[in-house]
């Protein structure tokens, strides 16, 4: 026990004396570095630069800053235009004229062309055609607008529809739309007047009602909705469903008062590039009330179920 504890002893006055000495070494070594002069001493009596003062009094020759913003502005500052190459798109020596100054927001005009559907359609082993397409021209809060769509069968339009809106935003998704619409093919031509809104609710879906006043009292109303799926990026599925209602009879043109016909189809569609597509699908198309009733009488059917093919695009 005696040798354990003359061994602990002997090491811990050992550390001591160790870390004493590394304490006086360390002393020493920064009161040398004190009493020596440094060997580059920087002088910057020669720099003076503005809004800085340069103090003799500061330790080391040190900078005490002044004041760094605000006063004048020294002689020899540069112009603010100059940063632009000395153009301003309003006032100055540098101003662009009209014919050359940039515009932004609603002050150019554009047009588009939307053709949604041109196919083929087949009903019960019989072919037709039809389509569906809108195009527009003007801003983006104020526009021209016309929607076509029709039926052709042996080369003969069998039924068609045109409008001529004027379309207004009235939100950041919604357009106000104000025109006209006539009807022809091969039944009697109507004219309406047109009031309606377009836009895209809320879950994407895009949507177009619109309420109609014809002549001799007659009214109308039509309601589309369409959804896509992105299911790659390159094809597509899309819902959709149209309906139409009537006021009143108009037998001339086979057309029953209330809900008049109702088409919902689902069309898969391959994108080459997001300005075109080719498409294939299945519609179905039901007459309701008095037109199944007159669709009866002429030799029709109330219902029937077509497929079709066909491209779609845009301009």
């Amino acid at each position: 026990m005696k040798t354990v504890l003359n061994i602990s002893i002997a090491l811990a006055l050992s550390v001591g004396a160790s870390v004493q000495s590394a304490r006086a070494e360390e002393s020493s070594h920064s009161t040398h570095g004190m009493d020596q002069e440094t060997p580059m001493q920087m002088d910057h009596s020669g720099h003076n630069m503005p809004g800085m003062d340069h103090g003799q009094g500061s330790v080391g020759g040190g900078h005490a800053m002044g004041s760094m913003q605000g006063g004048k502005a020294p002689a020899d500052a540069r112009d603010p235009h100059a940063y632009s190459g000395g153009y301003s798109l309003s006032r100055g020596p540098y101003v662009l004229p009209p014919a050359n100054r940039l515009r932004l927001a609603d002050e150019h005009n554009f047009a588009s062309l939307w053709v949604d559907r041109l196919e083929a359609v087949n009903t019960g082993g019989e072919t037709s055609a039809a389509y569906e397409m809108q195009a527009w021209f003007g801003k983006d809060y104020n526009r021209a607008v016309l929607k076509a769509e029709g039926h052709i069968e042996n080369g003969t339009l069998e039924e068609g529809s045109t409008e001529l809106l004027w379309s207004e935003a009235v939100s950041s998704f919604w357009n106000r739309q104000i025109g006209v619409r006539a009807d022809g093919g091969q039944g009697p031509t109507r004219n309406w007047l047109a009031f309606g809104y377009q836009g895209l609710a809320p879950f994407w879906f895009e949507v177009d009602a619109t309420a109609y006043l014809g002549e001799d009292g007659r009214t109308a109303l039509g309601l589309e909705a369409e959804y896509e799926l992105m299911l790659t990026q390159k094809w597509v599925l899309q819902f959709s469903a149209e309906a139409a209602l009537y006021g009143k009879d108009d037998a001339a043109a086979g057309i029953g008062s209330g809900l008049s016909e109702i088409v919902t189809g689902t069309r898969l569609a391959y994108e080459f590039k997001r300005e075109f597509a080719t498409y294939v699908g299945v519609e179905w198309a039901g007459k309701f009330g008095g037109t199944a009733d007159y669709a009866i009488a002429g030799g029709g059917k109330a219902s029937s179920t077509r497929t079709v093919a066909g491209i779609r695009f845009w301009l």
